[in-house]
C-alpha cells in the first residue's frame, strides 16, 4: 500500500482493487492513499467505503474526501453515522468540500451539539475551513451559525474547540463582545492569544505567547523599552525591532547594541538603530562588520542597505557565508558571482538579482554554467534555483538559449519542464507542452526499516539548551518518519541550525545552507498529510509545494490549523516544549538519535 501511495498515479490500480477487494485494514490504507491523490476521480471508489462495518475504514474514507476537497451528499451519512470519530471527519470533509453544499453550513452549526466531543471539536473544524477556504468573495455567516458559536465556547472548554471557534468568529468578522471577554481570560494561553488578536488591546499576561501578541499589537516606545529585558527572547528580539520602526529615541537601542544579553539582541538592536537613527548607526555598522558570527554579519548588511553604507555592503557581498552574501548583495556583479557557488540560495538570489539587467546577454556563459552545474548534480531538491536561473535564461532570445529551453522541456523536475514551454509559447506564439509531467517516484527506506519505527521516539539534543523527545508519527506519515530516522541516524542533521524564527507561529531547521532553499534531501518527499495535526509541539516536513518535501523540519509553536492537510506531520513532542521554546536563530542540533522499542516478537520467544 505505501509503495502504491508513494507511485500516486501510477499507483492508483492498486488502491482501486484493494478498495474493491481487501481487508479493512488494507482498505483503511488504499482509502488514505487515494485521499493523498487529491484527484476527485477517485470519489466514487471512496463512497462505498462510507457503510463499511469497520469504523476505521469509514473514518478513512471520510478523511480522503477531506483531503480531495470533494462534495458529498452527507445529510443521510451523518443522520445514521454513531462513531464520534467518524462525524468528525466527515464534518472536516463538509467544510473543505469544492464547491461547499449548501446546506453545508447548518450541518456544521448543528454539529457544534453533537454528543462526542471529538465529533464537536471536527465541527467546529469544518466551520474553520468552510470560511477560509471560501474566503474570497467573503462568505456571509448567518445569524443561527453565529449564536451556535457562541453557545458552544461558553458551553465547551476544550481547548481545541475554542481556538477553532475563535479562528471561525474572526473570519465571519464576529466581534461578539461576551464571548471574546471570556476568552481573554481562558485558562488556556492559546486561546487568550487568539482573542487578543480580535481585540488587539494592551494586556500583562505570564504567557509569553499572549506577551508577544500584545506586544506586537499595541506597541509604544516605552513599552518596548521595558519588553526588551522580557524572558523571553522571542519578545525581547520584537522589542528591540520595534525600538527602530517606531523611531524611539537612538538612547533607548544603543546600549543594547554595546550590552545586549546576546548577540541577537545586538544585531536586532543595529538594525533598529539604523531605522530610527541613520547617522547614529553607520559607526556600529562599521565595527560589526567583521563580527565573527556570520549571522550577525547578515544583520550589519541589513542595517548598511538601510543607511546606504555601500562600502561595508560592497565588502560583506564577498563575505564567506552565502546567507550573508546574499544580505549584502546590490549589483549584478555581486549576482553574477553567486551563480558560481554551490549554495542554493545565493545562486537563486543571485538569478533574482540579475532580472531585467540591460547586459544580462554577457552573462549568459554563467547562467548556463549554474544551470547545467545544477542539472548534473542530480538533486531534485534544486528547484528553486534552477528555475531562477532558467527564467534569465529565457529573457534571451538567442538559437542556445532555445536549445536548452527545448531540452528542458524534458527535465527530470516537471515545473522546470513546465517553465521551459511558457518560455517557449511566449517566444514562439505558438503553445509547446512539456514532455515531463510527473515527479519521479521517490527512493523509500526499506520495508523492514519503517516496519521497525513502529513505536520510535526520536532524542533531538539542542547544543547548550537541553533534549527535545518526539514520538514519531509512523502511523499516519511511515515513509516520511522513515526518512527524517534514516538521515537522523546518518547524522545528517548534526551541528545544523534552526534558521527561521516565526514566534508564535513556526522555527525551522535542518538545512545544510542555514536557508530556506538548500535541503536535507536529495529527492522531494510525498505529502503524508492527515489527520495528524498542525499542534502546538509538532513537528512538520517543510515544503515548496505539493510533494516537494525537503526534509527540513519545523517545529509548530502554536496550534497552526490552517496548516493541516498541506504539511506533513512526522512527530508530536513528548518530552522538552520548554526546549522548543528557547530555541533561538542560529541554535545549533547537536545530535538526533532514534529510540526503537524492542521487538515485540523477540520477547515472546525469549518467554
Amino acid at each position: 500500500m505505501i509503495e502504491a501511495e508513494q507511485a500516486r498515479d501510477a499507483g492508483a490500480p492498486t488502491l482501486l482493487a484493494a478498495i474493491r477487494n481487501g481487508a479493512p485494514r488494507t482498505q483503511m490504507l488504499a482509502a488514505r492513499a487515494l485521499g493523498r491523490l487529491e484527484n476527485p476521480t477517485y470519489r466514487d471508489a471512496l463512497v462505498p467505503l462510507l457503510n463499511s462495518p469497520d469504523p476505521h475504514v469509514r473514518r478513512a474514507a471520510a478523511g480522503a474526501l477531506a483531503q480531495m476537497r470533494v462534495p458529498n451528499a452527507w445529510t443521510p451519512i451523518i443522520a445514521v453515522e454513531r462513531d464520534a470519530s467518524v462525524r468528525a471527519a466527515i464534518f472536516e470533509a463538509i467544510g473543505r468540500a469544492k464547491p461547499p453544499a449548501a446546506d453545508s453550513e447548518s450541518l456544521l452549526a448543528a454539529g457544534l451539539k453533537d454528543a462526542g466531543s471529538e465529533a464537536r471539536a471536527g465541527a467546529a473544524r469544518g466551520l474553520e475551513s468552510l470560511l477560509r477556504l471560501n474566503s474570497k468573495p467573503p462568505r456571509h455567516v448567518g445569524p443561527a451559525t453565529l449564536t451556535a458559536l457562541h453557545q458552544a465556547f461558553a458551553a465547551y472548554r476544550g481547548e481545541e474547540i475554542r481556538e477553532l471557534i475563535l479562528l471561525t468568529m474572526h473570519a465571519a468578522g464576529d466581534h461578539d463582545s461576551a464571548t471574546l471577554t471570556t476568552a481573554l481570560a481562558d485558562p488556556s494561553a492559546q486561546v487568550r492569544r487568539l482573542a487578543l488578536i480580535e481585540t488587539r488591546q494592551w494586556v500583562r499576561d505570564p504567557s509569553p505567547l499572549v506577551r508577544y501578541e500584545a506586544l506586537r499589537l499595541a506597541p509604544t516606545c516605552d513599552r518596548a523599552a521595558t519588553a526588551v529585558s522580557d524572558a523571553s527572547d522571542h519578545v525581547a528580539l520584537l522589542a528591540a525591532d520595534l525600538l527602530g520602526t517606531l523611531k524611539c529615541e537612538a538612547a533607548l537601542i544603543e546600549p543594547l547594541i554595546s550590552a545586549g544579553r546576546s548577540w541577537r539582541m545586538r544585531a536586532h538592536a543595529l538594525v533598529a538603530l539604523a531605522n530610527a537613527d541613520p547617522a547614529k548607526a553607520r559607526g556600529p555598522i562599521s565595527a560589526m562588520a567583521a563580527n565573527p558570527t556570520w549571522q550577525v554579519r547578515t544583520y550589519v548588511a541589513k542595517a548598511a542597505r538601510i543607511v546606504n553604507d555601500t562600502a561595508v555592503l560592497a565588502k560583506l557581498s564577498r563575505d564567506e557565508n552565502p546567507n550573508v552574501a546574499i544580505a549584502a548583495m546590490t549589483t549584478a556583479d555581486d549576482a553574477t558571482r553567486a551563480l558560481t557557488s554551490d549554495h542554493s540560495g545565493l545562486i537563486r538570489a543571485g538569478a533574482e538579482r540579475l532580472k531585467d539587467t540591460p547586459d544580462l546577454k554577457d552573462r549568459l556563459p554563467q547562467l548556463f554554467a549554474a544551470f547545467n552545474r545544477l542539472t548534473a548534480g542530480g538533486a531534485m531538491t534544486v528547484r528553486d534555483p534552477r528555475m531562477a536561473v532558467l527564467a534569465r535564461i529565457g529573457e534571451i532570445d538567442s538559437r542556445s538559449t532555445g536549445d536548452l529551453l527545448r531540452e528542458a522541456l524534458h527535465d527530470r523536475d516537471p515545473a522546470v519542464a513546465a517553465l521551459a514551454a511558457r518560455i517557449l509559447t511566449a517566444r514562439t506564439g505558438a503553445p509547446v507542452a512539456p514532455q515531463t509531467t510527473r515527479l519521479p517516484i521517490p527512493t523509500l527506506p526499506p520495508a523492514e526499516y519503517i516496519r521497525g519505527l513502529e513505536g520510535a521516539s526520536a532524542r533531538i539534543t539542542m547544543q547548550g539548551l537541553g533534549t527535545i523527545t518526539v514520538d514519531l508519527q509512523t502511523a499516519e506519515a511511515p515513509v516520511t518518519a522513515g526518512v527524517f530516522a534514516q538521515l537522523a541516524e546518518a547524522g545528517k542533521y548534526n551541528g545544523l541550525t534552526f534558521h527561521r524564527i516565526v514566534p508564535n507561529f513556526v522555527i525551522q531547521g535542518g538545512s545544510p545552507g542555514a536557508d530556506e532553499y538548500d535541503a536535507r534531501s536529495h529527492e522531494f518527499m510525498r505529502d503524508e498529510a492527515g489527520f495528524a495535526r498542525n499542534v502546538r509541539g509538532s513537528i512538520g516536513i517543510s515544503t515548496r509545494g505539493r510533494d516537494t518535501g525537503d526534509a527540513q523540519i519545523y517545529f509548530n509553536l502554536v496550534d497552526n490549523f490552517r496548516l493541516d492537510r498541506d504539511y506533513t506531520v512526522l512527530a508530536t513532542i513528548r518530552g522538552g516544549l520548554d526546549v522548543m521554546d528557547r530555541v533561538q536563530e542560529g541554535d545549533v542540533i547537536d545530535r538526533i538519535e532514534i529510540v526503537r522499542l524492542a521487538p515485540a516478537a523477540g520477547r515472546r520467544k525469549q518467554q
